[in-house]
């Protein structure tokens, strides 16, 4: 028999962090869609950010769904951890993936609408995006004639973590090169630092009221995702505040400096500042 919550509290508040993570993470799409729309003009999102996070929640979408509809895959998963361990993936979870799934795809067709620059997708990006869903394929079959559906989503699982481990390294470098975060949202990372760490409280308070660090190696890819969401979120807004902060002028306009042009040309500089 699967386990139940110990306390009433606690499963509370495990909705409620779970239900506010969704909302911060969910809106953190919003401003830069907003940004690109009132621009318009993708020049300082980076393309491979885009395609890697696109896989990313396909790739989460596909572990989410199908862990928390499918009673033979949560059978597998009481048969590997125990009948008394809880399903590591809520509502929340899910719903998240599908609303991430399609802001990321309304931002790839952004890009094709709207002014981007000499940007375009990297031929490292295109090879990455390809040899993951291609394995991704190659796994299927592999599981297919054995039924090992639970090994299945934990390979999407393992691919999210790893897209989501390298899919802002592209943006950071471009930060980086120009000196600027023009073009890139930080209302986006203040959203996704929120749901990350929301998200990882509510595993501990699960955690908590469980008496077992299960959830948290049972779903490594959810814990993973909260740690690195934190790590790279602090670091963009490092080079937000920080390292490149926003120039005005005395009509409180962003000043662009010079050092962005190697990237954009003169005619695709901006005129808006970041959400």
């Amino acid at each position: 028999m699967a386990s139940s919550w110990n306390s009433v509290g606690l499963e509370v508040l495990y909705q409620v962090l779970g239900w506010v993570a969704f909302f911060a993470w969910s809106f953190s799409f919003y401003p830069q869609v907003l940004l690109n729309y009132r621009r318009k003009s993708v020049v300082g999102l980076n393309f491979d950010f885009l395609v890697l996070n696109l896989t990313k929640h396909s790739s989460y979408l596909i572990y989410n769904a199908a862990m928390f509809f499918s009673p033979f895959i949560q059978r597998q998963y009481h048969e590997k951890y125990g009948d008394k361990e809880m399903i590591p993936v809520a509502a929340n979870d899910v719903a998240f993936s599908v609303h991430a799934v399609t802001l990321t795809a309304i931002t790839v067709f952004q890009v094709f609408i709207y002014e981007r620059g000499t940007q375009k997708i990297s031929k490292v990006c295109i090879s990455i995006s390809a040899i993951v869903w291609i394995a991704a394929i190659v796994c299927i079959g592999i599981a297919w004639p054995k039924s090992e559906w639970l090994w299945l989503i934990d390979v999407f699982n393992s691919i999210q973590v790893g897209m989501t481990a390298i899919k802002y390294i592209p943006q950071a470098i471009m930060n980086f090169r120009r000196k600027s975060t023009i073009g890139w949202s930080i209302g986006n990372i203040l959203l996704d630092l929120t749901g990350g760490v929301l998200n990882f409280g509510q595993m501990g308070v699960q955690s908590i009221d469980q008496y077992t660090l299960v959830n948290f190696y049972g779903n490594i890819g959810k814990t993973l995702l909260s740690l690195e969401t934190v790590f790279f979120d602090i670091l963009f807004i490092i080079q937000h505040y920080v390292l490149y902060p926003v120039k005005r002028d005395e009509n409180g306009k962003a000043i662009i400096s010079e050092r962005i042009t190697p990237l954009i040309r003169p005619s695709d500089k901006p005129d808006e500042d970041n959400v």
